[in-house]
């Protein structure tokens, strides 16, 4: 896992790679800026592009001057530069960098404080006016310059951070930011771009490694840390030979009423199919005729029979569609202490019945969406605030709380904050939560640490709803195509041996 830095501590790692490397921090811009150049060329490798750079007089326009000689360097030979002087102060860096580009045939224009911005021609813009270290709101000739490149209708490419957009902390609704198309950032992406509220700064990001010291980096404090590819490889384990269905467990999912037998049709089909060896379903009778048709390799339990079952199942999933059938959640809690999955209505119902919060097995995984954890958790004004409560809360209660978003955060007991990197817009349609929370129950009942099978249910659930959107070409990732898709992104991503 890589450990996502505040801004403090990305400079704190630049002057320790400055210090032990040894480098001079002006080889380092270099190589920052050579590495976004490097993204940017696969983006736009017309090199008749006419691109703009707009540069402030810090270091992050020091990295836009730097990259507007190597674009024309690479023979893009349509590069303008603006630079905002609307502060007396200049890094050295900058300074260093602007007298090397006056030694170019690229035109610069200086803008100094109440000048008039002409129209921008040019068919991309580059943002390198201020970079990390803003923290508080644009206003005066930076406001004007911002909204000026915003309202161009140009593609905009942000060198490590859109202008106006905090790097962490708690992001203000609706604060003027550059609105980026791309952001190329340097060594790790900035925390703020996994709020929602970043969403109008920052449609894609790109993240360039620029030679930071990285087990320094590894060493600073972090709650905040972003799953990887190779933590799934690390932690998912290949079937082995003579192993059997009683090998991978015994999964319950307790699920659906009369009229939403959906959900728990989708979620039994996401456990069968995420490797659980047996899955059992606590559903309504009348939905048995539909679960031998959809799924015959799904057992059917009536309520009466769990009385006598309970001990049977290495894994409990409770809530999709449960509808008045919620009682079942405190039958459960009742009789069973192994970690549970809790979702949708049996997360409704833990908000209206607080005390029975307390009263989960330690280690189970809640899995609420926005609406569903300010209910159980309080009202919240920003996802900062949302985050930092799913902490305090996971650690108070010793669970771990999956607050689902395009990048979904996973609150555990120790106080670290996982980030999954995996997921899409495509999968913003219905059942997509009750497919998780299948996948999650499979995971458990396979033997998984209930983190871990946190990490590969969120990745591996993302992951599926990638490999459709991209390969398929699908604009909406239905849930039931999710689940017929597990299988075989399991196999892209774990090949047997």
């Amino acid at each position: 896992m890589k450990t996502i830095l505040t801004a403090a501590q990305t400079r704190e790692a630049d002057r320790y790679t400055i210090e032990t490397t040894p480098i001079a921090s002006i080889d380092l811009m270099e190589n920052a800026s050579l590495a976004f150049v490097t993204v940017f060329m696969q983006l736009y490798p017309d090199k008749n592009t006419q691109v703009l750079i707009c540069c402030g007089t810090g270091n992050n326009g020091g990295d836009g001057l730097a990259i507007a000689r190597l674009l024309q360097e690479h023979s893009y030979d349509g590069v303008a530069v603006w630079i905002a002087r609307f502060s007396e102060r200049e890094s050295d860096e900058f300074a260093t960098n602007v007298a090397r580009l006056y030694n170019t045939p690229i035109p610069i224009t200086e803008f100094f404080t109440g000048d008039e911005l002409p129209a921008i021609r040019q068919r991309v813009v580059i943002d390198a006016l201020l970079g990390s270290g803003l923290n508080k709101p644009l206003q005066g000739d930076w406001l004007r310059m911002v909204e000026h490149i915003n309202q161009a209708g140009k593609p905009i490419v942000a060198v490590d951070i859109p202008t106006g957009l905090r790097a962490d902390g708690m992001l203000p609704q609706e604060e003027p930011t550059i609105q980026a198309h791309h952001v190329i950032s340097f060594q790790r992406p900035k925390l703020s771009f996994f709020f929602p509220e970043s969403a109008n700064a920052v449609e894609r990001f790109h993240v360039v490694d620029i030679g930071l010291n990285e087990p320094f980096i590894e060493k600073l404090p972090s709650d905040f840390k972003l799953i990887e590819s190779s933590d799934i490889q690390q932690i998912y384990r290949n079937r082995k030979p003579f192993s059997h269905k009683g090998t991978y467990g015994h999964a319950l999912i307790i699920a659906g009423d009369t009229n939403t037998l959906g959900a728990a049709l989708l979620a039994c089909g996401a456990c069968l199919y995420s490797g659980a060896g047996l899955t059992s379903a606590c559903i309504p009778p009348t939905g048995l005729t539909a679960l031998n048709a959809h799924l015959p390799e799904v057992m059917y339990c009536t309520e009466e029979e769990l009385l006598t079952m309970w001990d049977r199942f290495d894994a409990i999933g409770i809530g999709p569609g449960l509808g008045q059938r919620i009682s079942l959640l405190e039958d459960c809690m009742a009789h069973t202490h192994k970690p549970m999955v809790v979702d949708a209505d049996a997360l409704t119902f833990l908000s209206q019945n607080k005390g029975l919060v307390d009263g989960l097995p330690k280690h189970s995984i809640l899995t609420p969406h926005m609406k569903e954890f300010d209910r159980l958790f309080g009202a919240h004004d920003s996802w900062w605030d949302r985050v930092q409560t799913a902490r305090e809360q996971a650690m108070a209660l010793q669970l771990i709380i999956l607050l689902k978003n395009q990048y979904t955060f996973i609150a555990l007991p120790d106080g670290n904050v996982l980030i999954n990197p995996t997921g899409n817009p495509a999968m913003a349609s219905g059942g997509m939560g009750d497919v998780l929370t299948g996948m999650l129950t499979a995971f458990l009942a396979q033997g998984y640490p209930p983190r871990d099978a946190a990490i590969l249910a969120c990745y591996l659930h993302g992951a599926a709803g990638d490999r459709l959107a991209t390969d398929s070409g699908m604009a909406v990732v239905p849930a039931r195509q999710l689940i017929q898709a597990i299988p075989s992104t399991f196999g892209n991503l774990f090949p047997p041996h």
